[in-house]
């Protein structure tokens, strides 16, 4: 069995070290156990961070009330995942702002497995939202605030902080923010560049060596850059809302082909479909499915075009129906 932690399990880890923690005012680089488990992976230390702040907002009434319960109880009552990562939202990250985490000055490794997708409070007060197979650094500064995308797709709504500028690096293309929210896509494809889409205010995104790619892009606005095409930026605050569906775990197909939607669904599942007419494949769908739920897009697809499905448990496979 593999030994690799997914990162609900690391929240869960985190929480109990928190409690710890909180009530037995443990060291956190004198004491082996918990320095171990930082070293152990990358993610540990912001999963932490999220973690002591989630605590101190959940339980500052105790704090304030002189009560201290033992530690077995505070980690029995520890809070849950939800609220580590997403129920506490801007109250995490206000704890956060004041100072609660040893490790704020240190990279946050965040990730995604296949099919995963998460909602993250970052320590500016920020919100990311993580797609599927996605990895991500996070260094919070005083004087910046910037997040490298290693892979995959994430969307950001940025507190505003003037003085800390808000800077997402993916391979050569940079994308700075003061208060505004976007997503930055590195495609799986070499040489298919970074997706960039604005869904509130204005960002500047340019590529590095390159003084003449720097532009402005207001909200509804998207931009292909580091890509074989000629930057064009292209308005369509529709399209780029089908596109982000994925944030509330869902696809929206609009008049994409098989095979375009057959590469979406393929992101998020380990059971690939796969189109074996090559005029099927030109189909053009419209719908709105689960990510996790390929079988409902291949039976409305059998449904709509009179196509034939066959699966096992590694592929869904669509093709023209027979006729007798």
């Amino acid at each position: 069995m593999s030994s690799i932690r997914s990162a609900s399990e690391i929240d869960d880890e985190a929480a109990d070290w928190a409690a710890r923690i909180d009530a037995r005012g443990l060291d956190v680089e004198r004491d082996p156990d918990l320095r171990a488990w930082l070293d152990g992976d990358a993610r540990r230390a912001g999963a932490l961070l999220r973690a002591q702040a989630a605590i101190s907002f959940l339980d500052r009434g105790r704090a304030l009330a002189g009560a201290r319960p033992p530690v077995e109880a505070m980690i029995a009552q520890r809070p849950s995942r939800r609220a580590l990562i997403a129920g506490t939202g801007g109250a995490v990250a206000a704890a956060l702002v004041g100072g609660l985490g040893l490790w704020a000055a240190r990279p946050q490794r965040l990730d995604t497995r296949l099919g995963e997708i998460r909602r993250v409070p970052l320590a500016d007060g920020s919100l990311v939202a993580i797609n599927t197979k996605t990895a991500l650094d996070v260094a919070m500064k005083p004087g910046s605030r910037r997040i490298v995308l290693k892979e995959g797709e994430a969307w950001f709504q940025v507190a505003k902080d003037p003085d800390r500028p808000f800077v997402v690096a993916a391979g050569p293309v940079r994308v700075r923010a003061v208060g505004t929210a976007f997503s930055v896509r590195r495609a799986d494809e070499a040489g298919a560049g970074v997706d960039v889409m604005v869904t509130e205010g204005v960002v500047e995104t340019w590529v590095e060596g390159d003084p003449g790619s720097r532009r402005r892009l207001s909200a509804g606005s998207r931009i292909l850059l580091a890509s074989a095409a000629s930057p064009r930026v292209a308005e369509s605050p529709s399209e780029i809302e089908r596109s982000l569906a994925w944030r509330n775990g869902e696809i929206a197909l609009d008049g994409e082909n098989l095979e375009q939607a057959a590469r979406l669904f393929n992101r998020y599942n380990s059971r690939q479909i796969v189109i074996e007419d090559p005029v099927l494949a030109r189909e053009r769908f419209v719908g709105l499915f689960q990510t996790n739920e390929p079988e409902s897009f291949a039976a409305a697809v059998a449904a709509t075009l009179g196509a034939a499905v066959s699966d096992d448990e590694r592929t869904i496979r669509i093709g023209r129906a027979h006729v007798s």
